[in-house]
């Protein structure tokens, strides 16, 4: 499509996006057209939402006719707001609701490298973080440099687990191994994605208290993420659970 320099086209970070922000999108890929909402995670079908099953506007993303109906709904939105028509184009905008995940979970995971399952159950009584991460992501090696120290910092009342998706198996258990990071390792499953709100990008992290209570979410890798995650850890340490 052509637009004879009227359209612009602007790439933003994962979990840096302001726009994102204020519509409260927290996965990834987002679509917008000025400040209308064209497409989120879902209407490409990722993980729980089945690409390949129906479970979203352009899934499987791989084949052409979802390619055309994607380019034909970002073509149509950016005639109508062009045109002026921006109530029009909102009456078709995506809708940003997230699935709510008050608490940590239930899961049961294999742990890479043997040793005891990761359960739910077993994270009973203690701060848990879950990170979603990948062998190919460089921010989110070092965002699991820094959730080792963290977990050394507050010994057994933290738990780490971090859940690799879109990785190879043997590269996940090689990192594992080679890191020596008091972390709990698993490959993610589509069960878990799902029960996560459909993990879309990585890193993306999830804090719960020591009643499994959500207090804190991060998407991305933004400059505040240490001393955010911190403050909320120390503070969680000193309280017990609140």
């Amino acid at each position: 499509m052509s637009y004879g320099g009227r359209v612009a086209f602007v790439s933003e970070n994962y979990g840096a996006s302001a726009l994102a922000k204020r519509f409260g999108v927290t996965r990834y890929p987002a679509i917008f057209v000025g400040d209308v909402l064209v497409a989120t995670p879902k209407d490409f079908g990722f993980y729980g939402t089945g690409e390949g099953s129906g479970g979203g506007r352009y899934a499987p993303l791989k084949s052409a006719a979802s390619h055309e109906r994607f380019r034909a709904d970002l073509r149509r939105m950016i005639d109508l707001l062009l045109a002026g028509r921006t109530a029009e184009a909102r009456a078709h905008a995506a809708d940003a609701s997230e699935p709510a995940l008050p608490h940590l979970p239930s899961f049961d995971l294999a742990a890479l490298g043997g040793g005891p399952r990761v359960t739910s159950a077993s994270l009973a009584g203690r701060m848990v973080l879950v990170e979603f991460w990948a062998t190919w992501c460089p921010p989110c090696r070092s965002t699991l440099q820094w959730l080792g120290g963290l977990k050394q910092r507050y010994g057994d009342k933290l738990d780490v687990v971090a859940v690799a998706v879109e990785s190879d198996s043997a590269a996940v258990a090689k990192f594992s191994a080679d890191s020596g990071l008091p972390l709990r390792f698993a490959l993610v499953t589509p069960e878990l994605a799902r029960a996560f709100g459909d993990i879309s990008a990585v890193p993306t992290m999830f804090v719960f208290d020591s009643a499994g209570r959500r207090v804190d979410s991060a998407f991305g890798a933004p400059p505040d993420l240490h001393a955010r995650i911190e403050s909320k850890i120390e503070k969680l340490a000193r309280s017990g659970s609140d």
